[in-house]
C-alpha cells in the first residue's frame, strides 16, 4: 500500500494490520519523523517527500528491493492538488486501485453522467482509464478544524483495457480540455475553432461518427470523446487551451 499524505498516521494505523506493508509519503518533516518513531518495528516505511513530485515507483523499488507489480494507493489528499494527484496515480504502471478522500464537489464531477451540469473534462479524463465509484460522503465535522466543504471517498479501479492507452492519454487530455474550455458552444463550432477545419469538413466527420453537430461537450459520452479524438485530435492547432475541472 502506498499512502499519500499520512499526516499524524490515523489512517496508517488502520492500514498496517490489514496489508502488512505501507509506504507513506509525507511532505512535513516533523510529521514524517513522528511517524517513524511511533511506527518503529512495524511494516511502515516513511518517506519525506512531495508526493506530487516524487517518483512513486522508484520509492517502492527502493523500499522493497523489487518493482511493485501490484500495489494500491490511498490518501486523504490536499484538495488544491486533487486533479494532478489523480492524474499521477493513474499514470502507468497503474496500481490495482486508488482510494482518495476528495472534496464532495470533485467526487460529484467524477461520477457525473453525460448531459448533467457536472459532467466535464475531469469525468472524461479519468473515466477512459478507470472505473469510478463514489463510496460515501464525509461531513465537515469529521475533521479538526472542520473545513468549509463536505468530502467524499472515491475508488478508482484502472481499466484492464483502457479506452485510451498510456501513450495517447496526455494528448487526449489536452483535446478534451480544449473542448470543455468552450463548453457553452456547440461541438461543431468548437472543433472548427481548435482544428482549423471548414464547416463542411467538420460536419461530414461528425455525421460519420454519429455525433450531432449541435451537441455540446457535456452531452458527449466517453466512447464518443474517444472517437472524436481519433478523428480530430491530430488536427488540434494548440495545446494552450485553459485547464478546466481542476481543483483550486
Amino acid at each position: 500500500m502506498l499512502e499519500v499524505g499520512p499526516g499524524r498516521g490515523t489512517l496508517t494505523a488502520r492500514l498496517l494490520p490489514r496489508v502488512g506493508r505501507v509506504l507513506a509519503i509525507e511532505k512535513d518533516p516533523a510529521l514524517a519523523e513522528r511517524l517513524r518513531i511511533t511506527a518503529a518495528g512495524t511494516g511502515l516505511t516513511v518517506v519525506e517527500a512531495d508526493a506530487l513530485r516524487a517518483d512513486w515507483h522508484a520509492l517502492l523499488r527502493g523500499a522493497y528491493g523489487t518493482p511493485a507489480s501490484r500495489y494500491k494507493v490511498v490518501g486523504n489528499i490536499p484538495y488544491y492538488i486533487t486533479s494532478p494527484l489523480i492524474e499521477k496515480a493513474l499514470t502507468a504502471p497503474v496500481p490495482d486501485v486508488v482510494v482518495f478522500l476528495v472534496q464532495r464537489e470533485v467526487a460529484d464531477r467524477m461520477v457525473a453522467v453525460p448531459g448533467s451540469k457536472a459532467f466535464g473534462a475531469l469525468t472524461v479524463g479519468v473515466g477512459v482509464v478507470a472505473e469510478i465509484e463514489r463510496l460515501f460522503t464525509v461531513p465537515a465535522g469529521a475533521f479538526r478544524p472542520p473545513p468549509k466543504v463536505e468530502s467524499a471517498v472515491v475508488r478508482l479501479t484502472p481499466r484492464a483495457d483502457p479506452l485510451v492507452g498510456p501513450a495517447d492519454h496526455p494528448a487526449f487530455r489536452r483535446f478534451v480540455q480544449a473542448l470543455f474550455g468552450r463548453r457553452r458552444k456547440q461541438i461543431a463550432g468548437i472543433l472548427r475553432a481548435v482544428t482549423g477545419l471548414t464547416r463542411e469538413e467538420t460536419e461530414v466527420r461528425l455525421r460519420q461518427l454519429g455525433i450531432p453537430a449541435t451537441a455540446r461537450p457535456e452531452q458527449v459520452g466517453l466512447a464518443e470523446f474517444v472517437a472524436l479524438f481519433r478523428d480530430f485530435g491530430g488536427g488540434v492547432e494548440s495545446a494552450d487551451a485553459p485547464r478546466v475541472d481542476s481543483v483550486r
